[in-house]
């Protein structure tokens, strides 16, 4: 019998003192410098991307938001948080962190920030002395008709929000630290030898975790996982965190990134937050700005669907077809109920999958056993509103098609 899976925290390094010894010898590594050959411009599948609308070209020296201390180190304004561009530039900061014994954590985000995301900083600053969150709209984990050029760019927005919150935190004596910096990059900077590759077969240097990338999410959405787990390697490899935050909305996410960590030995814990969610449990995502006010209204479903699963294994059932079948029953009466109403009223969607899957490799399960819980999760897609009304909200970038994910863990019946 495998051992339960603790969604909170899963330790992966040994103590933050236990390396501290081995410090000594990482500055050289730190220091080394990025020399190879950028011939970016001359890549068509980046002279595209450079009119997309991403955090990293946005966020350019010459922002509003974005001010020049003493000596031009560039600060998020009215605060001391401080905006590192380049990997060069962030080596140099982490060093003496490294070398003092100070704990750093890094909250990795794609900007749009949220609820959920600034309750992960929130603990980071808890349990370290420094985090850093790190904006940064990843090319490689979009496929070539998802929407990368619509996806939503909020830095100002962002920028008042991370200062806010560290006022926050700085009022709070129960925090060990603050939020120290803002790691923005390029994509010239993350990627080297060139954009990353959309396509399946891209060519390029990626980081593939099987076969737990290939399911669920992955099997929808083939090159996530690879774009995910190649640019989080990135990151580990750049901030060097003892400790990185992710939320479980993107449960399977957070499976990919422990096995990653897991099988190439890196010393980082992962801490896995709640999910945060509107009143009326609507998952916090930075997608959310695309439904309008409609879709928003019906967007529950899935959610909704998976609590009608959760209750029946509360009730003691433990078999697929008891625990999935509410989940499909509630989704297939909502779906009627809106199929019912004029194309001027009614919304659309379509279910991708409803899953009963192991907490350890996101394989479906036919029966839950008792001593290790299981994962319910799923996955629709918000269609686009048929008929718009005369001033109807339809959301951010006219409403396109919003695919909404969720989850629940069933927890092991014996504890």
């Amino acid at each position: 019998m495998r051992p339960t899976v603790h969604i909170l925290r899963q330790a992966t390094r040994p103590a933050i003192s236990n390396i501290a010894g081995s410090c000594a010898s990482l500055p050289s590594l730190l220091s080394l410098s990025q020399s190879q050959p950028r011939n970016h411009a001359q890549h068509p599948r980046l002279q595209q991307f450079s009119t997309a609308r991403t955090m990293a070209t946005r966020c350019s020296s010459s922002s509003p938001s974005s001010s020049s201390g003493r000596g031009g180190i560039e600060k998020l304004p009215s605060s001391p948080i401080r905006v590192l561009r380049t990997v060069d530039s962030f080596r140099r900061w982490r060093r003496p962190h490294l070398l003092d014994q100070r704990s750093v954590a890094l909250v990795p985000t794609m900007g749009a920030l949220h609820e959920g995301h600034l309750s992960l900083v929130r603990a980071a600053a808890r349990e370290n002395h420094h985090v850093v969150v790190s904006i940064y709209v990843n090319p490689a984990q979009f496929g070539v008709r998802e929407d990368l050029a619509s996806y939503p760019v909020t830095w100002d927005a962002d920028c008042d929000a991370l200062v806010r919150l560290d006022r926050e935190l700085a009022d709070d004596g129960h925090n060990l630290g603050r939020i120290s910096a803002v790691f923005a990059p390029s994509t010239a900077e993350m990627y080297p030898g060139g954009f990353p590759g959309q396509e399946v077969d891209s060519k390029g240097s990626f980081v593939t975790i099987t076969p737990v990338g290939e399911v669920l999410e992955g099997r929808s959405r083939p090159t996530f996982f690879r774009g995910v787990a190649t640019v989080c390697m990135k990151l580990f490899n750049i901030v060097q965190p003892e400790r990185v935050y992710f939320g479980q909305k993107d449960v399977q996410q957070t499976v990919v990134i422990k096995r990653l960590i897991r099988d190439f030995m890196l010393p980082i814990e992962v801490v896995v937050g709640p999910t945060a969610r509107a009143e009326d449990g609507l998952a916090l995502s930075s997608r959310n700005v695309y439904l309008g006010e409609r879709r928003r209204a019906v967007a529950t479903v899935l959610h909704k669907a998976l609590r009608a699963a959760e209750e029946r294994y509360k009730s003691g059932q433990r078999g697929r077809d008891a625990v999935l079948g509410a989940a499909e029953r509630f989704v297939d009466e909502v779906l009627v109920g809106q199929m019912a109403l004029g194309p001027e009223k009614r919304v659309r969607f379509e279910v991708d999958y409803i899953s009963l899957a192991d907490p350890d490799t996101m394989e479906e399960l036919d029966f839950v056993h008792s001593a290790k819980g299981a994962i319910l999760s799923g996955a629709v897609k918000m269609l686009p509103v048929e008929v718009p009304q005369e001033g109807e909200d339809l959301g951010h970038s006219g409403g396109p098609a919003v695919r909404l994910i969720d989850n629940i863990i069933l927890p092991p019946a014996e504890q």
